[in-house]
């Protein structure tokens, strides 16, 4: 072959999408996650969810993702979506109790606080609960 001759894999088409793809994007957005690049997992999360856009789990990643990032309202907005279909998810209540605290939104947060430490006595759930408050 010469070398002006192209080569199978040099086509111009993207790449194709599989689920095994959307599997590896997602456990890559949880170590960029930990790695503390969560615009990173966003921009990967995004695809997935695009593919499946009712994963919970994806949803719940891209929330954290958000919240990371400072990026309030879509956070949100995805912890809201995610307690929607999963209303006893104790973890995303006191994510999005976290959410409305970072935002000034103290009535809210408190709320959201009680209703993680109620479905999950975890003590970190009933601390920012305040019960006695």
């Amino acid at each position: 072959m010469s070398d002006t001759t192209p080569h199978p894999s040099s086509s111009s088409k993207p790449p194709s999408t599989s689920p095994e793809t959307h599997v590896i994007d997602y456990r890559a957005a949880e170590q960029l996650l930990a790695a503390r690049d969560p615009r990173g997992a966003v921009k990967l999360l995004d695809s997935v969810i695009a593919a499946h856009p009712e994963n919970t789990a994806a949803r719940l990643l891209r929330a954290r993702a958000f919240f990371a990032a400072a990026q309030l309202r879509p956070a949100e907005l995805e912890f809201e979506l995610v307690l929607e279909r999963e209303p006893d998810n104790a973890f995303a209540h006191f994510a999005l109790a976290r959410t409305h605290q970072r935002s000034g939104r103290h009535d809210q947060a408190r709320k959201h606080f009680r209703l993680a430490a109620a479905l999950d006595p975890q003590p970190e759930y009933l601390a920012a609960a305040r019960f006695e408050d």
